[in-house]
């Protein structure tokens, strides 16, 4: 494949499912089941990809992504409260102020939990997340277990969820492009390297404790932001549900599902378990069918894609692409040499 065809193929992975996601509320025609589902779903699609530029490029793996989605829901709360913000896009643009506090909380989190490598790590970044759940049940400003209400937003019921939708998707492609940037950039080698072998990459003069924080403050500001959505799509806020250690697990198996380390996958896996744990949410929470549906999916995806997704197919479609060049070229190495026995 030449390179103007290459460059062709790559835009169009990238236009057509963007082109889609802009149109997909159009074609829904006023569904509100489905585009409540696609808002949380943009909204993890976002998180996911904002953890793996931390967690995916440089091996290191976070379960505490869950502070600062937090962080992100509480302070478009309380600023909202505090500066007696009115409801609608004004709330809206608190995100970014969202994105900022979270990013600062990050340093000195970053700061001691990097201190420590891998296992350690993990253990840590748990542990600074009970922290922050317990302070969110117990600090006065808070709420506590009451929690906080946002400002009740007055848009027509046909728009609401739109609005929402098309705000979660502009933060997804910030993250994306913002992911994209990293992965091609001198930092994001660096990071791999860090990934590969961090006392080699160390000796060849990446400064890791440096690189490793930024990343990790990186990937911090679009969780606080689409946490900060999350909580004004909900209108409500509180520690058990902020804070929720299965916002860290969800993170972590969406990345692995897609294909950790990469950039589609992180939404693939996203898209495609968020979307299937709404769904079966809504049809059968009842029974709990749908966590039986989800774990099921989970497995076999994991026993024959171990890599993920995006990862396996990239190598089966490599793979397929070099047996077909393998049977080509054989036919004519045959005809070359009956002519010269000729």
């Amino acid at each position: 494949m030449s390179r103007p065809q290459r460059r062709l193929l790559a835009s169009l992975v990238v236009l057509v499912p963007l082109a889609i996601a802009v149109l997909f509320p159009l074609v829904e025609n006023g569904n509100q089941g489905d585009m409540s589902i696609a808002v949380f779903a943009l909204i993890f699609m976002a998180a996911v990809s904002a953890w793996n530029i931390f967690s995916g490029y440089s091996g290191y793996l976070a379960l505490g992504h869950a502070v600062f989605f937090g962080t992100g829901a509480y302070t478009i709360a309380l600023t909202a409260q505090d500066w007696h913000v009115p409801a609608g896009w004004a709330i809206m643009a608190l995100l970014p102020v969202c994105g900022l506090v979270a990013g600062l909380v990050a340093i000195p989190v970053g700061i001691v939990a990097l201190r420590t490598r891998r296992h350690t790590f993990v253990v840590v970044t748990i542990g600074v997340f009970f922290i922050f759940q317990t302070l969110a049940t117990n600090l006065g400003f808070t709420g506590g277990t009451a929690g906080l209400q946002l400002p009740f937003v007055a848009w027509t019921f046909s728009v609401f969820n739109q609005r929402f939708y098309y705000v979660a998707l502009v933060i997804l492609v910030a993250t994306v492009a913002l992911s994209w940037a990293v992965r091609r950039s001198r930092f994001g080698l660096q990071l791999m390297a860090i990934r590969d072998d961090e006392d080699r990459a160390r000796g060849m003069g990446v400064r890791t404790a440096r690189v490793k924080l930024g990343a990790f403050v990186l990937s911090a500001i679009p969780v606080g932001m689409v946490g900060g959505l999350w909580a004004y799509f909900l209108g409500s806020v509180y520690p058990q549900s902020a804070f929720d250690p299965l916002f860290d697990i969800a993170l972590a198996l969406m990345g692995f599902f897609g294909g950790i380390g990469t950039i589609a996958g992180p939404l693939v896996g996203a898209l495609v378990l968020e979307s299937l744990q709404q769904y079966f949410t809504q049809k059968f929470s009842a029974n709990g069918l749908y966590l039986i549906v989800y774990g099921s999916l989970f497995l076999v995806v994991i026993l024959l894609m171990p890599r993920g997704i995006v990862p396996s197919m990239s190598h089966w479609l490599r793979s397929w692409r070099a047996q077909r060049a393998d049977r080509t070229s054989t036919p004519a190495a045959g005809a070359s040499v009956a002519e010269v026995a000729r």
